[in-house]
């Protein structure tokens, strides 16, 4: 039996233990029902945070259309291959992959099914 979730007091707040593997399989199951081919969960953070990680799936052939960039950023392949475009440039990412976002606009593909982490640090108010 593997625990996904795990709890803890830690100095006045919760500390939380996520398996980004059992988040993965499950966001890509998600993603091969949707009909938009894209499943995504915020595992940390939110609007009222800095720091912001979210777990996207994408299935082959799809993606994020060009987009702004909120702060900085970085995509951290954990399954499939995956091409971040931005500026002029492309770069494709496998697994154990960590891709810097540009600050330009930009894009994610998925050359096969993938899900990858996002983790944005927001600029700005």
């Amino acid at each position: 039996m593997t625990v996904d979730y795990a709890h803890a007091a830690c100095e006045g707040g919760l500390m939380e233990k996520s398996s980004l593997t059992a988040l993965a399989r499950e966001q890509l199951r998600l993603a091969k029902r949707a009909s938009s081919g894209r499943s995504a969960d915020t595992v940390y953070g939110g609007h009222e945070h800095i720091l912001r990680q979210t777990v996207i799936a994408l299935v082959a052939g799809r993606g994020l259309s060009e987009h702004e960039n909120p702060g900085e950023a970085t995509v951290y392949v954990l399954r499939g291959r995956v091409r971040l475009q931005g500026n002029g440039d492309g770069w494709e990412g496998s697994p154990g992959d960590l891709l810097i976002v540009p600050e330009a606009r930009h894009s994610l593909d998925a050359l096969e099914d993938s899900v990858v982490l996002l983790t944005v640090a927001m600029t700005g108010s």
